[in-house]
């Protein structure tokens, strides 16, 4: 059974940076595609950093290219997301999640079979 722990989280001044982290254990880190979706209260989960098996193609949506940087590295088992430039909208909690699903291109929470528990992101203005 594929676990995921997200770290990192916290409370941070609007402008301010936050990384995260996400270690994988219990399935074959290497061949997934990784996903961060941030949900805020109320809200549905949404797509914000993806990043291929290999970490050669990642994925942004406008609202955070050039803020946010997912990275990963497959020797520890572990997918990250750099967050800078952070506004108050981007409080949430942020969850990690594992896909098979090869193509970044329409990838979307349902693509995602396993994911962890969350880490509060708090941005203050």
């Amino acid at each position: 059974q594929v676990q995921l722990v997200e770290s990192g989280g916290g409370l941070v001044q609007a402008g301010g940076s936050l990384r995260l982290s996400c270690a994988v254990s219990g399935g074959t880190f290497s061949v997934y595609t990784m996903g961060w979706f941030p949900q805020a209260p109320g809200k549905e989960r949404e797509l914000v950093a993806a990043i291929n098996w290999s970490g050669g193609d990642t994925y942004y949506p406008d609202s955070v290219k050039d803020r946010f940087t997912i990275s990963r590295d497959n020797a520890r088992n572990t997918v990250y997301l750099q967050m800078n430039n952070l506004k108050p909208e981007d409080t949430a909690v942020y969850y990690c999640a594992a896909s098979f699903h090869r193509d970044l291109v329409r990838l979307s929470g349902a693509h995602f079979h396993s994911w962890g528990q969350g880490t509060q992101v708090t941005v203050s203005s």
